[in-house]
């Protein structure tokens, strides 16, 4: 966890009143406004002495000379890590978010990505569901479905409850003879194994199957590749009125299209032990003016994915972390109960074709 000094109390107070007003408010902070906040029982002069003590130990920085003062990087930690009390949905927040798992039914997409848009819901900022990896997962069943004279739909079913599917082209017309076939292959081999390491090299004797298997071996290890970078983004839309700066919030919206930098990037705040990733602390620079909120999804004890927040620097903190906490609680339990139902509670109707675009609300 970044550093920080100790700060002696009366700091520590006038430093948490500049920051919870200015969370609140997005303008500059002065001895005026923190006079009148509840625990500061000093004169104004005091206040602005130990303000410019702040802004020289790097806590404040005053962006014009007659305005008041706003706080730095430095400032949200010491506020995270030794001054804000732990935050709390509100009852009816909590309801909400008992309501949405008791009622939310569908696929397992369907599922995290409804889940990204209630977590934007809670807080009004960007939000961010990485599901469960997929590639040491069980695969269950695999089969081939015609879709088309030369199109067929792989669709695999894992054991933590997913169901993978990609259309794949074929190079002829094939009877479904030949599809049975193919099918029943795959799921000799892929049964009980990890769907990225699905591996059929003996030859059927039959050509046609053997194209078919091939095709479907490749597909299978795409599935594979692809549960690395998906990520299930909701409430983009709500940045635009969090950042003062139209070029900032542009930079935002374009990482978030970048779902492997989004993946990486919190994977490594929570690999690091933080929960919250504030300003530079997160090493991307295009999202510098940001801060990360970060919770891990756990399923029976394993890992199931992460949610995750992304907002101001100014963010609400208390409310986010709580949110994302109860939120990923909430999504771990929901999980544990799909992968405990298997796939005999999904139906084999889960064909239609497999979708390319994520999240983007």
């Amino acid at each position: 966890m970044p550093d920080t000094q100790d700060l002696d109390p009366r700091k520590a107070a006038i430093l948490e009143a500049v920051v919870s007003e200015y969370i609140g408010t997005a303008q500059p902070v002065g001895s005026h406004h923190v006079a009148r906040a509840a625990g500061i029982n000093v004169s104004s002069a005091t206040i602005r002495s130990e303000m410019v003590a702040l802004e020289r130990e790097g806590y404040l920085v005053q962006p014009h000379t007659s305005a008041g003062r706003v706080p730095t990087d430095k400032g949200y930690r010491f506020f995270v890590d030794q001054l804000a009390e732990p935050g709390v949905l509100g009852p009816a927040q909590r309801h909400k978010v008992s309501r949405f798992f008791e009622q939310v039914h569908g696929e397992m997409e369907e599922l995290l990505e409804r889940t990204s848009g209630l977590l934007s819901e809670l807080t009004s900022y960007a939000s961010v569901v990485l599901p469960p990896s997929h590639e040491a997962a069980a695969v269950r069943s695999v089969q081939l479905v015609g879709l088309g004279p030369r199109v067929v739909l792989l669709v695999a079913v894992l054991a933590d409850g997913a169901v993978e599917k990609q259309a794949i082209e074929l190079p002829e017309e094939l009877p479904d003879d030949v599809l049975a076939a193919a099918s029943a292959r795959l799921q000799a081999a892929a049964q009980a194994h990890p769907l990225g390491s699905v591996q059929i090299t003996e030859p059927s004797g039959d050509t046609q199957v053997d194209r078919v298997v091939a095709l479907a071996q490749s597909a299978l290890g795409d599935l594979a590749c692809e549960a690395h970078d998906r990520i299930f983004v909701g409430g983009p839309s709500r940045l635009a009125g969090a950042f003062d700066a139209v070029e900032t919030v542009r930079a935002v919206l374009a990482t978030l299209e970048q779902q492997l930098v989004v993946v990486s990037l919190l994977r490594d705040v929570l690999e690091r032990g933080l929960s919250v990733a504030i300003g530079a602390e997160h090493g991307y620079e295009p999202l510098s003016a940001c801060a990360v909120v970060v919770a891990p999804v756990s399923v029976d004890g394993r890992s199931g994915g992460a949610v995750g927040l992304l907002g101001p620097t100014r963010m609400n903190y208390p409310q986010a972390l709580a949110a994302a906490r109860v939120v990923g609680e909430q999504l771990g339990d929901r999980l544990r109960t799909t992968f405990d139902a298997g796939p005999s509670a999904r139906s084999a109707r889960e064909t239609r074709p497999r979708r390319r675009a994520r999240g983007r609300r």
